[in-house]
């Protein structure tokens, strides 16, 4: 995608639906999203002229479907006290380029396996000037069995990867005891959390569920024990 029909698909997408999200959150929205648009434009021309990041379809929707769904529960991850995340399995940056974004949390550690996308991720950090924001290529059970202390955290995310079972049994190696787990899950997750319920059971409780989407989207909330 060039430059200009980067724009023009820029230009096309609702920003002002995320201002509400911002509330409470960060104390200057509109350099956030002026911010959020420098990333959006980054992907668009990333995912056009480099490699694949997202679907073509979601191109006229990024604001509306992927922005959205991933600062939905921003104040919720600010509220919550976690200062250092882990985002598992980040694949274009969502939802933890935009959370780091508009100041949720300290420090964030991105998790992803292609090395097309972690490229992309570290292109972000330099351009957009993220502090604090470490991207790292490699699966999350090879990095934890090699150091896991080095992943040590009180927050963790993850979007659209695994079911909620075996994502909240890696997690709990790493996040320490009363940090929360926030997994970005569609209208199935009760019944995910059904699935081997006494293994993670043992290990987190579940506190909540943030709507994201009505009838759609929720982010469920686990603090580990």
């Amino acid at each position: 995608m060039s430059p200009t029909a980067a724009e023009s698909a820029l230009s096309r997408q609702p920003w002002e639906a995320l201002l509400p999200m911002l509330e409470g959150v960060s104390d200057d929205p509109k350099g956030c999203i002026d911010r959020l648009r420098a990333y959006t434009r980054q992907l668009f021309e990333w995912n056009r002229g480099v490699s694949n990041l997202v679907s073509r379809h979601d191109e006229p929707r990024l604001v509306e479907r992927h922005l959205s769904e991933s600062l939905s529960p921003a104040r919720l991850l600010k509220e919550s006290g976690c200062k250092r995340f882990v985002d598992f399995g980040s694949g274009a940056g969502l939802p933890a380029a935009p959370l780091a974004i508009v100041g949720v949390g300290e420090s964030w550690t991105l998790i992803e396996s292609r090395r097309n996308k972690t490229l992309f991720l570290r292109k972000v950090k330099q351009d957009l000037n993220l502090k604090h924001f470490e991207v790292i290529t490699g699966r999350l059970e090879m990095l934890v069995e090699e150091d896991r202390e080095a992943l040590a955290c009180d927050g963790f995310t993850s979007r659209a990867t695994m079911t909620i079972a075996p994502t909240l049994m890696l997690a709990k190696d790493i996040v320490q005891p009363g940090g929360r787990a926030f997994l970005w899950k569609g209208s199935g997750y009760v019944d995910e959390m059904k699935e081997d319920a006494a293994a993670w059971g043992a290990f987190w409780e579940f506190e909540r569920a943030h709507e994201i989407r009505e009838g759609y989207n929720v982010c469920a909330v686990f603090v580990r024990k």
